[in-house]
């Protein structure tokens, strides 16, 4: 019944009425320009980091598995040379994060700040969703540490460098399904956040991309006065392996369905990227000093469901004290 309930304030429709505002060829050159892209080796990271060195920027593939990112950057620089022929060389390099561990999210950090590099595009698009429950390295949910905390860890032991490097960009990615959090969990339950009983999956997804949204906003704000332009993306409903969880929480014949409707409905990685991209490259973005805003496909800005717009006025305290690394 909770879930059916959540579903009636999804606004998923949202995303089927919106006009397409960026393309790939609206993408500038990005020649000297330095990007980090989370969970880069597949879907949307990979669809991303393509359109990146593609147009010059040299990009570094966040990833928790180094065979993975390498297999990623080989199936990039063919792709790159037959779609883009007159591409320069792509510059892609591998970045061992694990967002699991709040620890190995700051060394990640670091690791990239010891090779004196400026940082001017940081796409924090990794995810997991409906995850069976767990805990991180750090005994927090699983589903929260690794779409929020461990990003929040990241961003925030790059933050400096990212402020030396302006103007710069800071994407983060969240879903319409910020927009499920139940109203029995005031927003972030904090205090029972690891508890089982109080949670299913989705109510745990729902909380972990609310916390992005809460995040942008409140960096944003912190940012106002930096050429530093952070904002939130949904990247709308896509073929991933997002919903690879979805056989052992629901069952083979659910993920069959799942992936039926997904075959007929969902975008590709390539185009659902774009709202992303539009983020990280539109020269839009600055010219119209776009700070703090949520988009939804294809680069169209609405407002964020009404409990992340209550939440922002406190999310610099709750996000920035409850759980702070390396700040």
């Amino acid at each position: 019944m909770a879930f059916t309930n959540s579903l009636t304030q999804f606004a998923f429709w949202k995303t089927y009425l919106t006009p397409k505002r960026y393309s790939y060829n609206k993408i500038p050159d990005l020649t000297g320009k330095v990007a980090i892209v989370t969970g880069a080796n597949s879907g949307l990271g990979y669809a991303t980091t393509v359109a990146l060195a593609a147009h010059g920027a040299r990009v570094f593939l966040a990833c928790r598995s180094k065979e993975r990112a390498q297999e990623a950057i080989e199936n990039a620089r063919a792709e790159i040379k037959a779609k883009y022929p007159k591409a320069p060389t792509p510059q892609l390099e591998f970045l061992e994060l694990d967002l699991n561990d709040m620890t190995k999210s700051s060394q990640a950090a670091q690791e990239f700040l010891k090779k004196g590099l400026p940082l001017h595009i940081l796409v924090n698009n990794s995810g997991i969703m409906n995850c069976p429950f767990t805990l991180s390295a750090d005994g927090i949910e699983t589903q929260f540490a690794v779409n929020h905390l461990g990003h929040f860890v990241f961003t925030m032991g790059l933050l400096d460098r990212i402020k030396e490097s302006q103007p710069s960009r800071i994407v983060i990615l969240s879903s319409l399904a910020h927009e499920m959090t139940p109203k029995h969990m005031n927003g972030i339950d904090f205090d029972t956040i690891n508890d089982e009983t109080k949670s299913n999956n989705w109510d745990r997804y729902a909380r972990s991309k609310l916390a992005n949204v809460l995040f942008g906003k409140a960096l944003a704000r912190r940012l106002a006065n930096e050429k530093v332009w952070v904002n939130v993306a949904h990247p709308g409903y896509v073929a991933t392996n997002l919903a690879r969880s979805t056989k052992d929480v629901w069952g083979d014949f659910a993920d069959k369905v799942f992936r039926l409707v997904t075959n007929i409905v969902a975008m590709s990685p390539r185009v659902g990227a774009l709202t992303q991209l539009y983020l990280a490259t539109s020269p839009e973005v600055e010219s119209k000093d776009i700070r703090g805003r949520y988009f939804i496909p294809i680069a169209n800005e609405i407002k964020p469901g009404k409990i992340s717009l209550f939440q922002s006025l406190i999310a610099p305290i709750v996000l920035g004290k409850k759980y702070v690394v390396g700040e």
